[in-house]
């Protein structure tokens, strides 16, 4: 009973960092298209705009690509928590890593094919999206069980 509360919080605290990662990107792409476009107003939440008073288009996206790299560290070191959770052992640990770093080479390689053929880039962004929100937890909450069971 303890490991269902302690996995459930887990999955909670990642769930609550997706809310607050799309407050965060949605605000600063709203940002970064008003100083790309220099349009006369920005759809940013107002204090989204005031924390991003006087930065500049090269500094906002650097700050994304910081943060959506800190998203994809955060939710991997929730995933093999969670999974040392679910199942007692680090055993899933290198497979998270080296599953996560596939895919987001991938994702690197999509967005790089992009300019020869323009829908890979859609297809980048949602796998780079998907390493961003809980999705791997959401994963692992419903496969590990399963997956012990199948060995009794």
């Amino acid at each position: 009973m303890k490991r269902r509360l302690i996995a459930a919080a887990i999955v909670a605290i990642g769930v609550l960092l997706g809310a607050v990662r799309e407050f965060l990107f949605l605000n600063l792409n709203y940002q970064i298209d008003h100083l790309q476009r220099g349009t006369p107003y920005s759809y940013a939440h107002s204090q989204f705009q005031r924390w991003a008073a006087g930065a500049d288009l090269g500094g906002l996206t650097l700050l994304k690509w910081l943060l959506a790299a800190a998203y994809v560290t955060v939710m991997l070191l929730l995933a093999v928590l969670l999974a040392r959770v679910l199942t007692g052992h680090h055993g899933h640990r290198r497979t998270l890593i080296a599953g996560t770093l596939i895919a987001a080479a991938l994702a690197l390689l999509l967005h790089l094919s992009a300019r020869a053929l323009p829908p890979l880039e859609a297809v980048a962004v949602k796998l780079l999206h998907a390493l961003q929100y809980p999705v791997l937890l959401l994963i692992l909450v419903l496969v590990l069980p399963l997956a012990r069971r199948s060995r009794t």
